[in-house]
C-alpha cells in the first residue's frame, strides 16, 4: 500500500492557479500572492501547470471570475493537461459547485488547500484534532452545494419537496455535534497543557513565532540543539515543540517552536490551533522571526503581528529577530540596534542569546515586584 503522499509524488495533480485583481490592487501584488499559492500547491503535492488572472470590479457571485473567464480557464486547463483549479481567495459553496459544473475540473480555494496541507502534516493527536475541527468549521457553511441537486429534483425522483432540505439539516446537526465533541477534546488537551506549563514555571519560556518558512525551526535548532525538522517548505511545523536551551551561560530557558502564520490564514484554523498557539500567549518572551531576505518581509511581519494581536500577545514581550542575513546583499543597510541573525550559519546567535539573557534578567527583577510588563523594544532596521 502506498500512502497518499507517495501516490501524489508518483502522479501529482496538475493545477491552474487563479487570482483576482480588484480595483486599486497592483497586478504585481496578485502575482506575488500566486507565487505563494504555488508554494502551497507544491507543499500539498500538486504540480503547477499554469496561472490565470482576471481583473474585475468585484468577485462574480456565481463563478468568482465570471462565466466567460471560467470557460477560458477551462479550455487552457485542457490544453495543459490540468485537472485542478486552485483559487487564491475563499469561494462560497455555490461558487465551487458552479465552477466544477462549468469547467468539469476539481476546484479548491486557498483555505481548503491550506487545510489539505495541515491534514497531511498532522501527526500528534492534538494536531489531528485541531485540523479536523478546522475542516469541519470550513465545511459546515458549504454543505448546501452537496445537497442542492435534491431540492432541484423534487418529486421527480420520488422525493417530497422538503426531503432534500431535511437531509441537509440532518448533516448539519451531525457536523455541529462532531464540532462540539472536538472542541471538548481540545479543552481537555488545553487543561493538560496548562498543567504542563505550570510544572515548568521555574524556567522562563521563549516562544518562536512568525510567518511560515521564516526559519523558526532552524533557529530553534540553533538555540536548543533539538534536531527539529527544518524543511524549506511552508508549514513544516504544526505541533508546538518544547526544548531547553542555554541562554547566556548563566541560565536556561524552555524554547517553543510553533506553527507559522501565512497571508489569508483561515480564521477557523487560528481558532482551532489556539491550544498550540497558547505557547505564544503564555511565553515570557516571544521571538518574532522575520525572513529579512524576502522581498515582502514587511508585509509578512505585519501578518504575523496581526495574528499575535488576535491572540492577545503583549507586544512588550515580543522581540523582533531579522533572520537569513546570509542571503542579504553585502551592502544591505542594517540598524545596529536590531537583532540580525542567520540561523543557518550561526551569525548573530551569541548577540541574540545575550539579549535574551538581559531581558529575562530584567523580567525576573520585575517579577519580584509582581510586574512582568516589559516596555523595551527592538527597533526596526
Amino acid at each position: 500500500m502506498h500512502t497518499l503522499e507517495e501516490r501524489r509524488a508518483a502522479d501529482p495533480r496538475r493545477a491552474i492557479l487563479v487570482g483576482l485583481v480588484l480595483p486599486g490592487q497592483p497586478v504585481y501584488v496578485v502575482e506575488e500572492h500566486l507565487d505563494e499559492l504555488a508554494q502551497l500547491a507544491d507543499t500539498a503535492g500538486a504540480r503547477v501547470a499554469g496561472r490565470a488572472m482576471q481583473a474585475r470590479k468585484a468577485p462574480d457571485p456565481a463563478t468568482f471570475v465570471g462565466h466567460g473567464k471560467a470557460e477560458e480557464i477551462s479550455a487552457s486547463a485542457r490544453e495543459l493537461g490540468a485537472d485542478l483549479l486552485i483559487f487564491d481567495d475563499d469561494l462560497s459553496g455555490s461558487q465551487v459547485k458552479n465552477l466544477e459544473e462549468l469547467t468539469k475540473l476539481s476546484v479548491m480555494d486557498r483555505s481548503s488547500l491550506i487545510l489539505d496541507i495541515f491534514d497531511q502534516r498532522a501527526r500528534s493527536r492534538e494536531a489531528r484534532t485541531q485540523v479536523e475541527l478546522a475542516r469541519l468549521k470550513y465545511s459546515l457553511p458549504r454543505l448546501t452545494r452537496q445537497w442542492s441537486h435534491l431540492s432541484r429534483q423534487g418529486g421527480g425522483v420520488g422525493l417530497r419537496g422538503g426531503e432534500g432540505e431535511s437531509q441537509l439539516e440532518q448533516d448539519r446537526r451531525v457536523l455541529r455535534s462532531r464540532i462540539r465533541r472536538l472542541e471538548e477534546d481540545l479543552e481537555k488537551i488545553e487543561r493538560t497543557r496548562n498543567v504542563q506549563r505550570h510544572g515548568r514555571a521555574g524556567a522562563p519560556t521563549v516562544a518562536l513565532t512568525g510567518y511560515t518558512n521564516a526559519g523558526k525551526s532552524t533557529l530553534f535548532n540553533r538555540l536548543t540543539a533539538a534536531g527539529t525538522l527544518a524543511e524549506d517548505r511552508l508549514f513544516a511545523t504544526l505541533d508546538a515543540k518544547l526544548r531547553r536551551g542555554s541562554v547566556d551561560g548563566a541560565r536556561t530557558a524552555v524554547f517553543a517552536d510553533t506553527v507559522g502564520f501565512i497571508r489569508k490564514l483561515p480564521h477557523h484554523l487560528v481558532s482551532s490551533f489556539r491550544s498550540t498557539l497558547g505557547e505564544v500567549t503564555a511565553a515570557d518572551l516571544v521571538l518574532h522571526v522575520i525572513d529579512r531576505s524576502h522581498p515582502r518581509w514587511e508585509e509578512q511581519a505585519a501578518v504575523a503581528e496581526q495574528v499575535m494581536d488576535e491572540l492577545g500577545v503583549d507586544r512588550g514581550r515580543v522581540v523582533n529577530v531579522y533572520n537569513k542575513t546570509d542571503l542579504l546583499p553585502a551592502d544591505e543597510p542594517r540598524n545596529g540596534q536590531a537583532l540580525w541573525v542567520s540561523a543557518a550559519t550561526g551569525e548573530g546567535i551569541p548577540a541574540l542569546k545575550a539579549e535574551l539573557g538581559r531581558r529575562l534578567g530584567k523580567m525576573r527583577t520585575r517579577d519580584s515586584r509582581d510586574s512582568r510588563d516589559s516596555r523595551d523594544t527592538i527597533p526596526r532596521p
